[in-house]
């Protein structure tokens, strides 16, 4: 008999706890759609929105689009996206083939690099890449025009070009993740009859693998996609001193302009547009995710991956491996670290080993950086704690409730993961400044940021959750019922224990990332609430290259240890490929 699909029962004392569950999931879909609302409104302010006569029209959307900034703006975000894209999948394609489809031995070394590059900040990857490839004081530029007496420098990283190379080497290992999960699902029978009826290794790919993968693969492609188009810490690190802007560097200069006011209005109207382009991006992503279903083929006991022998291909294929992990992280971190025990930064050479010392990490702004450690630290505490309490109230809501509004509820909590981070940002900062200055005066306090924080995370939260929650049978809490438990008893000692294992993981997960975030930090953060990577911003922006290569190093030192608990518990509960 199928279970009613209120399994968690009604009982008199659950009254309470039940709305206090439901009133938190409605007080959360309220907050982000108020943002989203406030943004539009917002929009169509004609003047300061702060002004006591405040008139409404379409003057911000008339001046995005017949400004040509902005149309250079935009196209410079779909070129950079697109780049990026192209070089993320051009790394993390064959990776991800050579992982789940072939014998490659040192898949666990593979998985674990992979996975730690994602958490890698890409702000300490571009200021590496500018040491090595600026067209100035940039290492192999210098050794070129210097060994072979060229006239200008051949390669210019402070370009749309060179920041999607260094975005798409930051954006491949999650190429790799979403990739190889589709390759693993695929199921090797078609390839083995292509393979009986004469078709090559190589006409095999072309022909079986990669039409079924397409849907997959395309779904992907779409998600990293839409990360490019919002990304700000590459594009500010290498494009901001050559006025080369994309999207959320180009808002951040509207909100914090060095000689006018801030124009909030034209920065809501362009988040709008942008809204309005991700929205498009959101529903081909979930047509390409139900696509996918129709070319599922594993059908149960006869699934039984086959993995393609490399043979004398494994060394080939470990050295282009070998050199994604050099140019990805290896070689800009080195140079990161060079550049920080340097006066001025210049190649490596006999003489400049002179220079070594680490003056520029003992004249650090240490009060500046202790306090932006502090409120990282609380951010990276507070943001996955808050998170993943309400992603649970939202997943028991959802899986096991019959309210009427459980999918719309869900579809509200995946809106941050479908809508660029930094607009939630803007929408945060008008509100804070416009709505809510004078009930509560969260702008420039840490509230603020942990509001941002908990509201972009929260999307991975819930398909955390989700996925855990779907993974326990109800039936376990029936009997916990059946034995007189309340509800209370029922998710303290029957759910908390079951999903630990996938909280414990989320949380680590998040509270790195929160570790690493530079884009909301930076558009939300004044003096009071500053963060760890907003300080090695203002020392990057300011001309200090050395100080904030040097901050830059000690927060990969602190990430060291968190990285290494995090690899730890995902290789325990199995979160890690291990094969």
């Amino acid at each position: 008999m199928a279970a009613d699909p209120d399994i968690a029962g009604r009982r008199e004392g659950d009254g309470p706890l039940r709305a206090a569950i439901l009133a938190c999931v409605l007080i959360v879909c309220f907050v982000i759609l108020a943002h989203l609302a406030a943004l539009f409104w917002l929009s169509l302010a004609d003047g300061s929105p702060g002004a006591t006569a405040l008139t409404y029209g379409w003057r911000n959307y008339a001046e995005v689009f017949s400004d040509s900034r902005t149309v250079d703006v935009l196209w410079n975000t779909a070129g950079f996206a697109t780049l990026s894209l192209l070089v993320a999948l051009g790394f993390g394609l064959p990776a991800a083939w050579l992982a789940e489809r072939t014998d490659l031995p040192g898949k666990t070394f593979l998985f674990t690099m992979m996975t730690i590059g994602m958490l890698i900040p890409g702000f300490s990857a571009a200021m590496g890449w500018l040491f090595l490839l600026h067209p100035r004081i940039g290492i192999v530029n210098t050794w070129l025009v210097g060994g072979f007496g060229l006239r200008q420098p051949p390669f210019n990283i402070a370009s749309v070009g060179g920041m999607a190379w260094v975005q798409g080497l930051n954006m491949a290992p999650l190429a790799f993740i979403m990739t190889a999960a589709v390759f693993r699902a695929l199921d090797p029978a078609l390839e083995e009859a292509a393979q009986m009826s004469g078709a090559g290794p190589a006409t095999t790919i072309r022909r079986v693998a990669l039409p079924l993968a397409w849907p997959g693969v395309l779904a992907a492609a779409i998600y990293v996609f839409t990360i490019g188009f919002a990304a700000f810490d590459i594009p500010a690190i290498i494009g901001w001193s050559n006025r080369i802007f994309t999207f959320s560097t180009y808002v951040y200069l509207l909100l914090s302009p060095q000689d006018v006011l801030p124009r909030y209005g034209v920065a809501a109207a362009l988040s709008v547009v942008v809204v309005a382009i991700a929205a498009a991006l959101s529903w081909w992503y979930g047509a390409m995710q139900e696509r996918s279903r129709r070319f599922a083929v594993i059908t149960g006991r006869a699934y039984r991956p086959a993995l393609s022998r490399l043979g004398g291909k494994v060394w080939p294929a470990w050295l282009f491996l070998g050199f994604y992990f050099l140019m990805a992280k290896i070689l800009p971190i080195l140079l990161l670290v060079w550049s920080s025990l340097l006066p001025f930064f210049q190649p490596p050479s006999l003489r400049a080993l002179s220079f070594v010392s680490t003056k520029h990490y003992a004249s650090l702004p240490w009060d500046l950086a202790l306090t932006g450690a502090r409120n990282t630290a609380v951010l990276m505490i507070l943001t996955p704690t808050l998170a993943l309490a309400v992603a649970t109230g939202f997943s028991w809501t959802l899986l096991r409730t019959g309210n009427p509004f459980r999918k719309f509820f869900d579809f509200v909590a995946f809106l941050p993961h479908a809508i660029p981070s930094v607009v939630f940002g803007v929408a945060a900062l008008l509100i804070a400044l416009y709505v809510l200055q004078n009930m509560a005066p969260i702008y420039g306090t840490i509230w603020l940021l942990l509001l941002v924080f908990f509201i972009a995370r929260l999307s991975y939260a819930t398909r955390m959750t989700n996925s855990a929650l779907i993974q326990i049978h109800p039936e376990l809490e029936e009997s916990a019922r059946m034995s007189g438990a309340g509800l209370g008893q029922v998710l303290s000692r029957v759910l908390a224990p079951l999903l630990s294992p996938t909280l414990i993981y989320a949380w680590l997960w998040i509270a790195l990332l929160v570790f690493r975030e530079l884009t909301l930090a930076v558009i939300l953060s004044s003096g009071g609430n500053v963060t760890l990577p907003v300080v090695i911003w203002s020392l990057w922006l300011g001309g200090g290259l050395g100080q904030a290569s040097a901050l830059a190093v000690a927060m990969l030192a602190v990430m060291a240890p968190i990285m290494a608990l995090y690899w730890i518990v995902a290789r325990r509960r199995g979160f890690m490929a291990s094969t």
